[in-house]
């Protein structure tokens, strides 16, 4: 019989024992989705993508927002509307400006997310479900703290969460140094903002629960339009007069209205505002536009109304 020397024998066991002592193979984990469940403005409980990689934005207000919480790369679409920050120009269009959104196109684009907003109707939301898309409704805000939540809301959505609450927070605190600055003020300055001055005897201004008339209230001012029934509407000239507003805001400077043409209007010349040249064009999206940019408004609004206070 053939004899192993030691060696040779502790070479054999060796070879056995090595494989039995070898780490077990261990599958590798499958990429998975986080998912979130939550509810949105229209009371629909929603099972979403924790992390969706292609959003389209239904309003300007929701495309401002995502842009602001650090989200803005995600978009692949957006309303006719939007058009701020400038880079969102060059996105593809998915209708909105005759009330209609081109189902078609917002399909080929392949959205993981749409969201919307109360400019959109339940029936177009129920029409995009219809085909297959997820929509979060997200609800027009109706103070400044709303606007914060919205903001924490679509941080959750789209995976920045830290973003948003770092953003609100830095918004609630330049709301907060505004306030403090107009604490000892002693004078609030009657203000006019004329969303529409086609008709110069009937101009159109907003009134009781807009943004805008709390920006005013908050820079420090009354707003006249505060008097109407309607959050919406024409006051006439002589209410107008009548009111003899220190402040006039232009809303429709956008859309052409210069102060020369203001101030040279018929029977508007015996106004406060007019006489000692407080005609101010106004950017109507800080005002109009539910999103971070209100505090924006803020802040121009207090130094038109009192410039001393923040020299």
């Amino acid at each position: 019989m053939k004899r192993f020397t030691t060696p040779v024998i502790l070479m054999l066991i060796l070879a056995v024992l090595l494989p039995a002592c070898s780490p077990a193979s261990v599958p590798q984990p499958t990429a998975t989705v986080a998912m979130l469940t939550v509810t949105d403005g229209l009371g629909r409980v929603l099972t979403l993508d924790l992390a969706p990689q292609r959003v389209i934005s239904l309003a300007p207000s929701n495309t401002e927002i995502l842009y602001a919480v650090g989200a803005g790369s995600l978009m692949v679409g957006r309303d006719d509307f939007s058009n701020y920050p400038e880079e969102v120009v060059s996105l593809p269009s998915v209708g909105g400006s005759m009330g209609d959104y081109n189902l078609e196109q917002i399909t080929s684009l392949q959205p993981d997310l749409v969201l919307a907003a109360e400019i959109n109707t339940p029936e177009q939301v129920k029409a995009l479900e219809d085909i297959g898309i997820q929509v979060y409704y997200l609800s027009n805000p109706t103070d400044l703290e709303g606007v914060f939540q919205n903001l924490l809301i679509v941080g959750e959505l789209t995976g920045r969460q830290s973003q948003a609450a770092e953003l609100a927070a830095s918004l609630r605190a330049r709301v907060e140094t505004v306030q403090q600055k107009l604490a000892g003020i002693s004078e609030r300055p009657m203000v006019f903002y004329e969303l529409d001055g086609s008709e110069p005897a009937k101009p159109w201004t907003a009134g009781k629960g807009t943004f805008m008339d709390l920006l005013i209230q908050l820079a420090g001012g009354e707003n006249i339009g505060a008097s109407m029934e309607s959050s919406w509407g024409q006051l006439s000239l002589e209410a107008l007069l009548l009111a003899n507003p220190d402040v006039i805001l232009l809303g429709d400077a956008a859309y052409g209205v210069t102060v020369e043409q203001v101030a040279a209007r018929a029977g508007w010349e015996v106004i406060k505002a007019v006489q000692n040249q407080q005609i101010v064009p106004f950017n109507d999206d800080m005002a109009s536009r539910p999103g971070p940019r209100l505090v924006d408004g803020l802040e121009i609004l207090a130094r038109i109304l009192h410039p001393q206070v923040f020299e």
